[in-house]
């Protein structure tokens, strides 16, 4: 069986940024497996502009952005394969994968990294009623055919989901030629970043069916027609609201899940987010030594964010590897309160670096004038006051430690409304 340092499965940003930062703190045995033919993950696809404010204070495309991490990983001599399919992952730290090169091969690594990204749902998930034609493709699916292939999914079509890649793809759809026709959206609000909203559909003058879902799909063998719904609080269809569209593609932009499979089959805890339960140095806490980040955790907004996660996660590698990081039962729990969707991390350690330690979460609907409350044991330790806040903007805040007693019980973050004088 190989043995390694590190093995970093996936080669996305959260992967090479967790190679790049585990290599700088000193830890150079490192394998990063990709299962596709480059590295660069979801960026490949990604030719629009809007990356790297954070990370290289300039406005980049996907591709620009990613190449700039392949020569920080290349400039350090990482090893990486590519067409390597990870096929099982041990609490053990035994990596299993396929690669045509090397056949089926066994890593027992020291540490891991997860940085898997995450997936599409599909039609299959949601149940759209009506036929199964082709011309039902997933707005990620129809990017990839577009921006890698040079391949034109459709002349006229309709975009279930306001989640950003969707309205991106709205947008690229139109200046490719095609007719997009609308948007439809199951919640009374958008699921996209409301700069997406603007520069992908009020500026092509794109309509947003708010409260609509797709209630039919008419086609034999290919998309000729759909039909959207009005629904009502329930989420439910409303007769006498139809609207029928006639189209030859339906891309689905409904939702993204973390490809967290192999940490499940492994057995290691997840949490709301279907990603693995961690703790502030992104350390699993039911697998000491495995480490994740980025998409694979949770669903991220800007891939700013998704490289700080993994370069949190590198460093947490190199410091296990070193033995400078010991699992410890010690440490404050986080749960979600009411109006929010989820927490991250899962546990909170009060000897990770800095003075602060980050909290990250969503909210779970768009909410005006209320408080983000941080309790311990019940006790609020801090109230920030948000003007707006929406479910589609992931909201991250560094909590003093000094608010934070190691044996106050959890941390509980929740939404209470302002009271109006």
């Amino acid at each position: 069986m190989e043995k390694r340092d590190l093995v970093i499965i996936g080669g996305g940003s959260a992967g090479m940024a967790a190679a790049v930062a585990a290599y700088d703190k000193g830890v150079h045995d490192i394998l990063i497996l990709e299962r596709t033919e480059f590295l660069g993950g979801i960026l490949n696809q990604c030719i629009h502009n809007g990356f790297g404010l954070h990370e290289f204070k300039e406005e980049l495309t996907g591709p620009e952005f990613f190449t700039r991490f392949v020569k920080q990983v290349e400039e350090r001599g990482i090893e990486y394969k590519l067409s390597a399919n990870v096929v099982g992952v041990t609490k053990d730290k035994v990596v299993t994968y396929f690669s045509g090169e090397d056949g089926c091969v066994e890593v027992q690594a020291k540490a891991i990294v997860m940085a898997a990204g995450c997936y599409e749902r599909n039609a299959g998930a949601i149940g759209i009623p009506g036929d199964r034609p082709s011309g039902v493709i997933t707005a990620g699916q129809a990017q990839l055919y577009l921006n890698a292939y040079g391949y034109m999914v459709g002349k006229k079509v309709f975009i279930l989901g306001s989640g950003d890649i969707g309205l991106i793809m709205a947008r690229r759809m139109t200046l490719e030629g095609a007719k997009v026709l609308g948007v439809a959206e199951l919640m009374p609000y958008s699921n996209g970043l409301e700069r997406n909203i603007q520069q992908c559909l009020k500026d092509f003058d794109i309509p947003l069916y708010l409260s609509h879902t797709v209630t039919k799909v008419i086609g034999k063998g290919k998309l000729e027609a759909i039909e959207i719904s009005q629904v009502d609080e329930r989420m439910k269809p409303i007769p006498g609201t139809e609207k029928r569209f006639e189209v030859d593609t339906l891309l689905l932009s409904i939702g993204l899940i973390p490809n967290n499979d192999l940490l499940d089959k492994a057995g290691i805890e997840a949490s709301k987010t279907r990603g693995a339960k961690v703790d502030s140095r992104m350390m699993t806490l039911s697998a000491p030594g495995i480490f994740s980040a980025g998409n694979v955790l949770h669903v991220h907004d800007l891939v700013d964010y998704v490289v700080a996660e993994g370069r949190t996660a590198g460093e947490g590698a190199a410091a296990y590897i070193k033995g400078e990081l010991k699992p410890s039962e010690e440490g404050i729990l986080t749960e979600a309160g009411k109006g929010i969707g989820y927490v991250v991390p899962a546990k909170l350690d009060l000897d990770a670096p800095g003075d602060a330690l980050e909290v990250k979460f969503r909210v779970s609907r768009p909410s005006k004038n209320v408080y983000v409350v941080y309790s311990q044991g019940g006790v609020p330790i801090k109230k920030i006051l948000k003007l707006a806040i929406i479910p589609s903007e992931m909201e991250i805040y560094k909590l003093p430690k000094n608010l934070l007693k190691a044996d106050g019980g959890p941390l509980t973050v929740s939404l209470e409304p302002k009271e109006e004088k």
